[in-house]
């Protein structure tokens, strides 16, 4: 089994005429997830990589009866075009845009309470595969095996490296979720452990944080309640200056929350093992 995302889905891709959106479209059909069509304004009625072309996501939502989205359009539009997919109808919005302003994303937060069916991964994440079934995103296909182990991260290059290793250890992957570094969200990682607790499949969880906010502490008190998941975290920036930004936009420490250290303790007070380094993940998993 896996999560949110399964052979049954039907996906858009939002930008599918624009460069990105035409690379990850076809790196997504090629895996065999059921892309039925994308949008395009102003396109509509044409046809793109095989598949048809929609003005608007409620008119390739009645011709497709699509249900999950990939968002590939450039920032002044991504905020828009989430919520234009969550207007018509779709459950599984999946925004890969970087570089979308904060209050933008704010807007994106309170519009979608209107809409409580449909969920969004990102923005500015790589978004997420079930290896072997599907994907919707950039996640490599190649590094990624089916199997147990459920992974949910903040940063896209550790998501890869990760999934990577896994699979070179045999340590195949239910559904691997990006779900992004920026300040304003919409799963976090409470909220996918919660689904992977629901999904029999997944035995095992990874979960990959950073330094900044506190999404992280949250997460680490729901598995304090009791999980029946073996799990292994691992937070990276444990080398990073208080007060200095790095790379991602909630990648910012704050006094004493934030820090690796307090989100280390955290998960380590929840009963979960703790990886120093990448490369003990695999070990601490086993």
């Amino acid at each position: 089994m896996s999560i949110l995302l399964d052979a049954s889905s039907r996906v858009i891709v939002q930008g599918i005429t624009g460069r990105e959106g035409t690379f990850h479209a076809e790196q997504m059909q090629a895996m065999g997830t059921r892309v039925v069509g994308g949008t395009s304004p102003g396109k509509g009625g044409t046809a793109h990589i095989g598949l048809p072309v929609f003005n608007t996501v409620a008119d390739a939502v009645k011709a497709t009866d699509a249900n999950a989205s990939g968002i590939f359009v450039p920032p002044p539009f991504a905020a828009d075009a989430i919520m234009e997919a969550a207007a018509s109808g779709i459950t599984l919005i999946v925004c890969i845009t970087e570089g979308i302003p904060i209050q933008e994303m704010i807007k994106v937060k309170d519009f979608l309470r209107g809409y409580p069916a449909a969920r969004l991964i990102g923005a500015n994440c790589p978004g997420l595969i079930t290896p072997g079934v599907a994907k919707i995103g950039i996640i490599p296909q190649n590094i990624t095996s089916s199997g147990p182990v459920g992974l949910v991260s903040r940063s896209g290059t550790l998501t890869y490296e990760v999934a990577s290793a896994l699979s070179a250890s045999g340590l195949g992957q239910s559904t691997i979720v990006g779900i992004g570094g920026d300040p304003v969200l919409g799963l976090t990682f409470r909220d996918v452990i919660e689904l992977f607790e629901q999904d029999p499949a997944t035995t095992h969880l990874v979960v990959i944080g950073e330094i900044g906010g506190s999404d992280e502490e949250r997460a680490a008190e729901l598995l304090a309640r009791g999980s029946r998941l073996k799990t292994v975290a691992f937070i990276s920036g444990r080398t990073a200056p208080e007060g200095k930004r790095m790379g991602h936009a909630g990648a910012i420490i704050s006094g004493n929350r934030g820090t690796a250290k307090s989100k280390e303790e955290a998960f380590r007070k929840a009963g979960v093992a703790v990886a120093e380094t990448t490369d003990e993940i695999v070990g601490l998993l086993r």
